[in-house]
């Protein structure tokens, strides 16, 4: 039998003691009414909390900016009601014997105008792009970094063990990093240092508001939902040159997200995005893509392609040769919320592929790529 002790061994990051290295990311579930996270919210992540995952990561939840988000449904944590109903879900992940985290956001120019809580707000991101949205002022950039540093607080306050930035897949913070969505020609545009000032505002606001101790993890990807080809560094000495000042700032856990955790990042290495992470800055690192699965990528697997349960012998031989020290466990968690405690046990028999029927589970929510010219 396969030994997974490796995925099983506790790790301590700053003042977050896990007893695992298995994630459950952020997936957005769209099941909010109003902004205010649910009853069946709360049991959703108490269900994967008592399966065995170590670390639990919210869906992204909105900062308080009118302009954060496109759907009514997804959660905020701004709101007294969205506040009380998050401490409901962290104190019953707690109970259940694991650790948890906030993903927060903005969406950016992904946000189309008229929708989401403020319809009459406009969509705001680095640039503007057509009718279809306004560039942020140097005022309102201020304000977006003051709102995230606000909501960390806020996640701390309310008895996270973590918070996330959701700075990947062509949302805000990633807007600002890649230079398609990045036209500005002030401090905040132009080379891949300039790119990254906005990133490194948040994340050392974010730090003075919940000081040195508590972990600050951030998500970021090279491609983007509208363009799976995209890479905001073409080369490891690009990768440093972005990812150094932001990991300067106060990252204790970068999330490096990919569609598939196997494949290489650049010629010449075997290393994913996360390996060249952790080799580049020294801080923990969390994979991601397609792991317990095999066929369909998340994108694939969303419109009905056929997905089946993968190997994870390449999973455990990366993790053994200390690549990156967490895996976060998307589509294969959905469908099956005792899957860690399943491979922990030995039952892989029992494991179950992920299906677009399994979506129920998430509450419905699909990728809907955005096209942008």
């Amino acid at each position: 039998m396969m030994s997974t002790e490796v995925l099983f061994k506790p790790l301590l990051v700053n003042n977050l003691e896990l007893k695992n290295r298995i994630v459950l990311p952020a997936m957005s579930r769209e099941s909010s009414p109003g902004g205010i996270p649910n009853d069946a919210t709360t049991e959703y992540y108490r269900q994967r909390a008592a399966g065995g995952t170590g670390l639990i990561i919210t869906e992204g939840s909105a900062i308080d900016r009118k302009a954060a988000i496109n759907n009514v449904d997804m959660p905020n944590l701004y709101e007294p009601a969205a506040i009380e109903g998050w401490k409901k879900t962290v104190n019953a992940v707690h109970q259940a014997g694991a650790k948890i985290a906030s993903q927060i956001w903005h969406q950016g120019i992904s946000r189309k105008n008229g929708t989401g809580p403020y319809p009459d707000a406009p969509t705001e991101g680095p640039s503007a792009f057509g009718a279809d949205s306004v560039e942020m002022s140097e005022e309102d950039i201020a304000d977006t970094v003051d709102a995230f540093a606000k909501a960390a607080k806020i996640a701390q306050d309310i008895g996270y063990d973590a918070v996330e930035v959701h700075g990947a897949h062509g949302f805000l913070v990633d807007q600002f990093l890649w230079e398609k969505t990045n036209r500005r020609s002030d401090a905040y545009g132009g080379s891949i240092e300039k790119r990254t000032k906005f990133a490194t505002e948040v994340i050392r606001a974010m730090r003075k508001s919940v000081g040195p101790s508590f972990p600050i993890m951030l998500r970021f990807s090279q491609f983007k939902m509208e363009d799976v080809t995209a890479k905001l560094a073409q080369s490891p000495q690009e990768l440093a040159t972005l990812l150094e000042p932001i990991s300067a700032a106060g990252v204790d856990i970068f999330h490096a997200s990919t569609r598939r955790y196997w494949e290489p990042e650049f010629e010449g290495s075997d290393l994913n995005i996360a390996g060249w992470t952790k080799k580049i800055t020294g801080k923990t690192t969390i994979s991601i893509g397609s792991v317990g699965l095999s066929g369909a990528d998340v994108f694939g697997s969303l419109q009905g392609e056929t997905t089946t349960v993968g190997d994870l012998s390449n999973l455990i031989d990366r993790m053994g040769a200390n690549e990156f020290d967490l895996v976060a466990i998307g589509r294969a968690q959905v469908n099956d919320p005792e899957w860690t405690n399943k491979v922990r046990e030995g039952r892989f028999s029992e494991l179950t592929p992920f299906t677009k029927e399994s979506l129920k589970n998430l509450g419905g929510a699909e990728i809907k790529p955005i096209t942008r010219n």
